[in-house]
């Protein structure tokens, strides 16, 4: 029995369930393949990947507290719309914050914090789960997700960073001999590593499947 199949036998998904599953068993970036564009542009460093999957979160859970409690009274005409205005909200608010906190991560995101309002991830979220959920649920669902979503960033910097610049979070790792593999930081290098990660994921998955039946 898989993992989906014991969600589909149970009434509903205790809130723990609710929290892994965004981590690991629908990980937006590594199993849904959503946000590629900000997965692939901000994981070139461990620092910005960090921070764009915090902002992401703090937005996620926010957003989706408040959709799920708004979601009985907003008309199915305009549900859409009001949803993007909620969470254009809480992007403008986190962007703020950077720019006030933590200028130089602000600078260094560009505009891919303000590009969160039309993440899928986000939308894709406030539809699927937080207008048909309670708040509670929706916030944790908003948690996992974000937390996924950091976790696939860290991942790829990880790897890309090192190899890519010889450094990891504004360390160097290597002597002056090494010479880094600028290809890395490319989109091209981005897409081959997210490839080996995700091949990686589901040989796990699939292997811890076979196991368990």
């Amino acid at each position: 029995m898989d993992h989906q199949e014991r969600l589909e036998g149970r009434q509903g998904p205790g809130l723990l369930q609710v929290l892994t599953n965004g981590v690991l068993f629908e990980n937006p970036v590594l199993i849904q393949l959503l946000g590629m564009c900000p997965t692939l542009a901000t994981s070139t460093g461990l620092k910005n990947a960090i921070g764009m999957g915090l902002s992401a979160t703090a937005v996620l859970v926010c957003s989706n507290l408040a959709i799920a409690l708004v979601r009985k009274i907003v008309p199915d005409q305009v549900r859409i719309a009001a949803f993007i205005v909620i969470i254009a909200g809480f992007v403008t608010a986190v962007d703020l914050l950077l720019q006030a906190f933590l200028i130089e991560l602000s600078r260094s995101l560009g505009l891919f914090i303000p590009l969160i309002v039309v993440n899928c991830i986000i939308l894709a979220r406030a539809e699927a789960y937080a207008s048909k959920n309670a708040v509670l649920p929706s916030a944790v669902d908003g948690l996992g997700m974000g937390l996924g979503f950091t976790l696939a960033l860290v991942l790829l910097a990880v790897v890309r960073e090192p190899l890519g610049s010889g450094m990891l979070f504004g360390v160097r790792l290597f002597g002056d001999a090494f010479k880094p593999a600028a290809f890395m930081t490319s989109s091209a290098g981005g897409f081959l590593v997210l490839g080996c990660i995700m091949a990686l994921v589901q040989h796990i998955m699939h292997r811890a499947k076979r196991e368990g039946a």
